[in-house]
Order: structure tokens, then C-alpha cells, then sequence
């Protein structure tokens, strides 16, 4: 499978997820998925990268390996780079091995696309390609209240509309990551909470403890710097 997409649009936790269903389903015959990236596949010197290799899809059988931006294994620029023989030994795990081995591959649409294009082999091997798009404010405003809920928070009317606000201003900004970036601001936001009860010697009432107010999301968000990803 090819997943592509952004960062933060899900892309990861759909593998996590699809694991368990596949596992359910009997395909596979575990829910486990093992996360690699280029430096778990690919050796630094000759002989190297295929035990490496070889290694990773050894623990993944029965499972699903999720091979994340997975277009760096192919370097054509570098004539003695091994990711080439990274992407042969996969190739013939995946035929050889198809009915113990799930291979998703992941990453940037467009550098997913000039990754299949160099490696024809590997394109016609993979049968379901899954574009995973950029939420919406409405979508990533579900994500922060779902996230809240989860450590016994919630936005406040107002609070709720502030974030609404700061969410459309992120996302013309650099760096941007779609659910990523509203959990790091949700962070933040606890954070600054968490001081400013500190200062204020813990004197809120249980709604206020409850709440993320507006005057919170902006002073730490809107105004505040929004470099995090």
C-alpha cells in the first residue's frame, strides 16, 4: 500500500489501525507494526544494508511494516548510495512473502510520485494507493476537542472560537502539520494553563480548572510565536 499526504493527516495511525483490522480479518497474524525510516534499512558501507534489511522484515512478518517518506531509500544523485539494494530485498520480500507481510510505503505526494517513477518494479507490486488531505478548521477543531477530552479538558464557547481563529492563521503559516500542529498547541496551551495557575496559588474554581478559556488560546497561541509543528 502507498499512503501520501502531508504531515499530520493521519497517515501513521491509519497504519496502526489498519493493522488491527487486517488482523481481525485474518490476513496477517498479528497486530503488530514496526515504523522504520531510511536509517533502519539502509547500511553505510557495502554489506551493510542488507542484513539490516533482511533484519527489519524478519521482525515484521506476521505483521505490517510502515516504511515512513519512504522515497529517501531511492538517492540517484549518489552513486554509492545502498538504498537501491534496500528497495530490491523489500521487492522480493513482498512477492515472495505476500501472505505474511504487509508493506505500506509513506510520504509526500510528490515525492511519492518521483520515487514510483525511478522504480517501476516497486509501483506495479503495490495495488492500493490512499491520499490522505489536509484536514479542515471544522476537522481539526473535532481533532482538539476529541484530544481535550482525552486529559479531562474542554474549550469554553469562546475559547473554542479563539482556536477556531488562531487554526485559520496557522495554517498559512510555515511548517504547518495538520493534527500534529493542533496537538503541539494543545500542549502549549496546558502548559501556560499550569503556570498561570501555579501563580495564581491554584485559586480557580472547578469550572475554571475544567476550561480552557479564550484569553488562554490567545495570549499562548494567536499573539504568541507558532513555529511548532
Amino acid at each position: 500500500m502507498s499512503f501520501t499526504g502531508n504531515p499530520g493527516t493521519g497517515k501513521t495511525t491509519m497504519a496502526l489501525r489498519l493493522a488491527e483490522i487486517l488482523h481481525e480479518l485474518g490476513y496477517v497474524l498479528s497486530c503488530h507494526v514496526i515504523a522504520v525510516t531510511r536509517d533502519d534499512l539502509v547500511g553505510q558501507y557495502i554489506g551493510h544494508t542488507a542484513p539490516k534489511t533482511k533484519e527489519v522484515i524478519k521482525r515484521t512478518m506476521g505483521g505490517v511494516l510502515f516504511i515512513d517518506e519512504a522515497y529517501y531509500l531511492y538517492r540517484p544523485e549518489n552513486e554509492r548510495d545502498y538504498g537501491q539494494e534496500s528497495i530490491e530485498i523489500l521487492l522480493q520480500a513482498m512477492e515472495n512473502d505476500r501472505d505474511d507481510l504487509v508493506v505500506i510505503v509513506a510520504g509526500y505526494q510528490d515525492r511519492m510520485d518521483r520515487f514510483f517513477q525511478s522504480n517501476p518494479g516497486l509501483h506495479s507490486r503495490i495495488a492500493h494507493h490512499i491520499e490522505f488531505p489536509d484536514y479542515s478548521v471544522e476537522e481539526l477543531l473535532t481533532v482538539g476537542d476529541l484530544l481535550l477530552e482525552e486529559q479531562g479538558y474542554h474549550f469554553t464557547e469562546t475559547g473554542r472560537q479563539a482556536f477556531a481563529d488562531y487554526l485559520e492563521r496557522r495554517m498559512q503559516q510555515p511548517h504547518f502539520s495538520n493534527a500534529r500542529s493542533v496537538r503541539n498547541a494543545l500542549d502549549r496551551f496546558r502548559l501556560r494553563q499550569a503556570m498561570r495557575l501555579v501563580e495564581q496559588g491554584g485559586s480557580l474554581g472547578a469550572e475554571e480548572l475544567a476550561a480552557i478559556d479564550a484569553r488562554e488560546v490567545l495570549a499562548s497561541s494567536v499573539f504568541g510565536k507558532a513555529s511548532g509543528r
